[in-house]
């Protein structure tokens, strides 16, 4: 008996499969990013009394939230983070008066896994428990519910959405950072494992590895070359380290004091 004997030749084909809409939305931001020349930065930070501090209490902000928040703060401060890089109708660079984070949140959407984008102006300026709160948000609600616009927009052919994402990136720096941010967040820590250069159609992404028990954590930005120079990223990890073991640290120890700490939940 022959090894083909075994097999049903039909049976043993593969099949198409349409592209769900997570994969279309994908599929459009790899389309884009991989055309901007970015580089990752990296620096190895000691967040010990960060850890201290979260551990301390009953209700927990997110590390997410916790990162989005302190590099909002950095960015406050340093308004390069804030700029990008705009072609059209000539060259130039855009400067936001605000942080729009923009974080990557794994969701179902119809039977598929699934990832979105959940937007958060002026993280900055928004508390910790609020911060965890809207990230809660967009990843509790119904999909439809938080995410009904970027479906309504992956219902379009492809020759319209990737017109749209062209002005978006390309024309109007206001559009660009409304739509996509200013700033991207995308981590996998809670799996295990750490992303080393994420694509992004955005300036800066963050992102950071597994905390060690001694609090110590990579935390790695990647960036656009055109908007701005690796030493000004390496000077925004090290502000980034010293408002986690600053504002930071106080805020998590105000929220210990507190005996009525709002629930994040």
């Amino acid at each position: 008996m022959g090894l083909t004997d075994h097999f049903d030749a039909n049976s043993s084909r593969g099949h198409s499969l349409a592209l769900s809409l997570p994969r279309r939305m994908v599929c459009d931001l790899v389309y884009f990013a991989q055309k901007i020349p970015t580089v990752p930065v990296q620096r190895n930070m000691d967040i010990s009394q960060v850890v201290a501090e979260r551990n301390g209490l009953t209700s927990r902000p997110g590390w997410c939230s916790i990162f989005t928040k302190a590099y909002a703060r950095v960015a406050s401060e340093m308004p390069e983070l804030r700029r990008a890089y705009i072609a059209y109708p000539w060259t130039r660079l855009y400067q936001h008066p605000h942080s729009i984070a923009s974080i990557a949140v794994e969701r179902n959407h119809e039977g598929e896994a699934g990832v979105f984008f959940a937007q958060l102006p002026c993280p900055e300026s928004t508390s910790l428990v609020e911060v965890e709160q809207i990230l809660r948000h967009y990843k509790e609600r119904p999909v439809a519910e938080v995410y009904g616009f970027l479906i309504r927009l992956y219902r379009l052919p492809r020759m319209v959405r990737r017109f749209l994402w062209w002005y978006v990136m390309n024309v109007r720096g206001s559009r660009k950072a409304q739509f996509l941010g200013t700033f991207g967040v995308t981590v996998y820590s809670g799996l295990g494992a750490e992303s080393l250069h994420p694509l992004s159609p955005l300036t800066t992404t963050l992102t950071y590895g597994v905390i060690d028990p001694s609090g110590h954590v990579s935390v790695r930005i990647v960036y656009d070359h055109r908007t701005l120079d690796g030493s000004t990223v390496a000077r925004a990890l090290g502000r980034l380290e010293e408002i986690l073991n600053t504002e930071i640290v106080s805020e998590l120890r105000e929220l210990g004091r507190n005996c009525a700490t709002p629930s994040l939940v």
